[in-house]
């Protein structure tokens, strides 16, 4: 994400093309879309400081700047600009400063604005990109955690090359088990580590030290002597992922001491108001596809831990505490839904306090969202009702939610969009109940008939909501009605549903999917010989796996797949965590179930036209998964074709230009097989 030059650039980019007449939302929109994220307000409640994301459309990039915005709505005001990303604002302790990071000198660095007199200054000159922006409670230090290289020697010297000569670059040489990320590519050699730094500027102080990674947000003692962090300090931490604990790090010598010891994650920890306790999340692992993530709270020095959260069968996170010390605010989502609750610490009983968090993902409407909390108890969230990207909204002490902010209105004056239904239906495989949502086009007429996309959420432990996505809407446009669902597996439905899949994927979520097909058919405005599946990661398994065992579709887009699990297991980023908890063990000790959950077992079966559609860098499902279905799809004369995104990874939907690209080439598909060109 990035900005502008000046106030009045950013007048430009924002308005510099009104549009005078009503029509459907259009491929060109998605560069005119804006995105309100990480709202933080201010300690007694009255402002709010957010990232305002848009789209540069000369550089196919976000970009980003930090505005600002008075509870009451008013005083809606920027406070970055120029070409640089401005992102983690954080205020003071006494709201008179915020923290923030910026790139406006080429590289990440933590700036300081005064907001008495709206001064700004680069306060630090680091070597890495610094993150998780911690406050001290007095206001006088930051903590925050930055990436330290580790130089490695050589295995090889090659001789002197003689001045002017030009050789090869030199080969890479990897020992290490994790060498690639998604979004990344290869890892650069170093570990992340916590540091401290003064905030009137100065040298970054290292506190943590060892080959292990300190990520996450820390959380400051109440006296400011120590911090409070989550690791895997383990000897096996690269074999045993999940396994983290909470650790005390004091300032003044750097100990370092562990203060939780169990089999499993533990979290995000925060410190109470008066220091004598700690609230984290985390589970007993048993090595499931999906766990809830619970609430705990534990004494100051870790002992007497115990679960807070009890029977509230979902996952929480986002942890602060209310200033009584007697509550905690959560985040949790239920049925797609984000919601900001209060948990009592006593008896674990949960309030709700907003429950339209959400709007940050603008291809696919995945559930996702951010809040913060004042010390009053005013709550700032980005929120949406699902006709448009997430806005600045708030809940006051009254316990009233408005939404302070507009970001699209500009566009959407003059654009139509699609309407979005919910749609409950019951699986054909035991009659449980799943959730969904269908997508009508403009101008909807139910007395006629449309074709239908079946867009599939990817994870597979995930879950879409009702929320605004540019590529259900595109899809929309073009005259299809589309139905997004949330199969068992999907989060945000309990562990217990989750884990129906556990162990079993592919397999009896395709019946919830054809159920849901078979529900909105039965509404009596879709034409059942225009019928169309799509979806992407776990949607692509799941849409490869559809097409080898029905041929009821006239076309599928199976985009970023998994189609053979055994290479999967040992080509994807993550290798280390899917072959003992997606999947049950070593690939070459269960090579009968691998193949049997494969896609690429039923392409025999395949007689649907299939396109494929994948970034050329993806680490988290590699190409060579596309690759090999789009052979074995030739070999059998299958119609298909094979689409790579050039410099894309996992997400696709990063660049602007690719997001279209990706939904103007699933329709382009589509439209080659509709037998219904002028319907709709």
């Amino acid at each position: 994400m990035t900005h502008i030059k000046s106030i009045l650039s950013i007048a430009i980019l924002f308005f510099a093309a009104p549009v005078l007449a009503a029509d459907d939302f259009s491929a060109r929109d998605v560069f005119e879309l804006e995105v309100a994220n990480d709202p933080q307000v201010s300690p007694d409640g009255a402002r709010i400081v957010y990232v305002r994301a848009f789209m540069d459309i000369m550089t196919d990039r976000p970009r980003s700047n930090l505005w600002i915005v008075n509870a009451d709505g008013s005083g809606h005001q920027p406070l970055t600009s120029g070409s640089a990303n401005h992102s983690q604002p954080r205020w003071s302790p006494n709201g008179d400063r915020i923290a923030y990071i910026s790139t406006e000198g080429g590289s990440a660095q933590l700036y300081m604005r005064w907001m008495g007199s709206g001064l700004a200054a680069r306060v630090t000159n680091l070597t890495s990109s610094p993150g998780n922006l911690v406050w001290s409670p007095d206001g006088r230090m930051l903590a925050l955690t930055m990436h330290v290289p580790q130089d490695k020697k050589p295995m090889i010297t090659m001789p002197k090359k003689p001045e002017g000569a030009k050789w090869a670059e030199p080969a890479r040489v990897i020992d290490s088990l994790i060498y690639q990320a998604d979004g990344q590519g290869f890892v650069k050699p170093g570990f992340t580590h916590l540091f401290v730094v003064p905030a009137d500027g100065g040298t970054p102080r290292q506190l943590t030290s060892g080959d292990f990674n300190h990520g996450g947000r820390p959380s400051w003692s109440a006296d400011g002597a120590a911090l409070i962090i989550s690791a895997n300090r383990h000897d096996d931490y690269e074999y045993d992922p999940v396994n983290s604990e909470l650790y005390e790090v004091t300032l003044a010598d750097g100990a370092i001491t562990q203060l939780t010891d169990r089999q499993g994650p533990d979290g995000s920890p925060a410190v109470s108001p008066n220091g004598t306790q700690i609230a984290y999340v985390g589970f007993d692992d048993r090595y499931q596809g999906y766990q809830v993530t619970r609430l705990y709270v534990a004494n100051r020095d870790g002992s007497e831990p115990r679960l807070v959260s009890g029977e509230f069968d979902r996952s929480i996170g986002n942890l602060n505490w209310a200033q009584n010390g007697r509550s905690l605010f959560i985040s949790y989502t239920d049925e797609g839904k984000g919601k900001v609750a209060s948990i009592s610490i006593g008896d674990g009983s949960v309030t709700n306090l907003v429950d339209n968090m959400g709007g940050l993902s603008l291809g696919r409407p995945y559930a996702a969202g951010s809040y913060s909390v004042s010390d009053n108890g005013v709550i700032a969230y980005t929120g949406d009702n699902g006709d448009s990207p997430a806005d600045v909204w708030v809940r006051d002490r009254r316990g009233n939610s408005s939404s302070l902010t507009a970001l699209n209105d500009d566009l959407f004056a003059a654009r139509k969009t699609g309407a979005v239904e919910e749609l409950w239906w019951e699986s054909s495989h035991d009659g449980r109940r799943i959730q969904g949502w269908i997508v009508t086009p403009p101008d909807f007429d139910p007395a006629k008939k449309y074709p239908l996309i079946l867009e599939i959420h990817g994870g597979p432990f995930a879950a879409y909501g009702p929320h605004f996505a540019a590529e259900i809407q595109l899809m929309a446009s073009a005259g299809y009605v589309v139905l997004y669902t949330n199969p068992r597996g999907s989060t945000s439905y309990g562990e217990e549903f989750g884990n129906l899949i556990d162990q079993n994927y592919p397999g009896e979520d395709y019946d919830d999917l054809m159920s849901g097909v078979d529900a909105i058919i039965a509404k009596g405005y879709i034409d059942p010989e225009n019928l169309f599946v799509t979806g992407g990661s776990g949607g692509g398994v799941l849409t490869a796996w559809i097409v080898g065992k029905t041929d009821r579709f006239r076309a599928a887009v199976v985009a970023k797949p998994v189609i053979n699990w055994i290479s999967f297991a040992l080509t994807a980023d993550g290798y280390n965590f899917y072959y003992k908890y997606w999947l049950p063990g070593l690939p070459w000790e269960h090579v009968e179930e691998y193949w049997r959950r494969s896609p690429l077992s039923l392409v025999g079966n395949v007689s649907t036209p299939t396109m494929l559609l994948t970034g050329e860098d993806d680490r988290r499902t590699p190409i060579s998964e596309t690759e090999q279905y789009y052979q074995a799809l030739k070999l059998r004369k299958v119609e298909t074709v094979m689409v790579r995104i050039p410099n894309s990874f996992h997400g696709i939907a990063s660049r602007p230009s690719n997001l279209i690209s990706k939904v103007e080439h699933i329709l382009a598909w589509f439209e080659k097989y509709r037998t219904d060109k002028e319907a709709g």
